[in-house]
């Protein structure tokens, strides 16, 4: 099973900033592949399905995404899971400007909470990776308020646009792995 865990917080005040881009992600995924609705599952929402011949959990924490993480704890007692290969965390990037795309098969959390929890759940920084760059932040401003805060409408057009081809990369990333997703979807 191929597990894509999307970062976001919970609750309708987050919904349209910078901070839940991984949930709109994983949101269209279900929609394009038809996986019906989510069901909270321990500290989740998930949905499940199978796409070609591939068994797929969707993965949406419903910690806030400093103990994103803890959404983890069951994935790292099935039996079969390669991290490397099985784990796929979708993340807002705020040092890559609006609508950059970025897989990485590993790699530190450079400064992203939600990656810093995951990674300290699993004890490992070995799993992949795909970033979404929502505007660096402007020099002033507080990290913390620039990703909470809603995106603006000709940021958020831009990202929204992206979807269908995020879709079509993390379908690469299940049938040819990382590095085929990089080299064809990174910019």
């Amino acid at each position: 099973m191929k597990i894509v865990l999307g970062l976001g917080n919970p609750g309708p005040d987050y919904d349209d900033s910078r901070h839940n881009v991984g949930w709109w992600v994983v949101d269209r995924l279900a929609y394009d592949w038809d996986f019906g609705p989510f069901r909270r599952e321990g500290k989740a929402f998930v949905s499940e399905g199978v796409v070609g011949d591939i068994e797929v959990r969707l993965m949406k924490p419903t910690t806030f995404m400093n103990r994103s993480g803890l959404a983890l704890r069951p994935v790292k007692a099935m039996e079969d899971f390669d991290l490397e290969q099985d784990l796929l965390v979708v993340v807002d990037d705020a040092a890559l400007g609006v609508g950059r795309l970025r897989f990485r098969p590993e790699g530190g959390a450079g400064g992203h909470n939600g990656l810093k929890s995951v990674s300290g759940a699993l004890q490992s920084n070995e799993y992949a990776r795909l970033r979404i760059g929502v505007g660096q932040k402007p020099d002033g401003v507080d990290l913390a308020d620039w990703v909470l805060a809603p995106v603006p409408e000709e940021d958020e057009d831009v990202i929204v646009g992206l979807l269908p081809e995020l879709s079509e990369a993390v379908g690469m990333w299940l049938d040819e792995g990382t590095d085929a997703a990089m080299n064809r979807f990174n910019r």
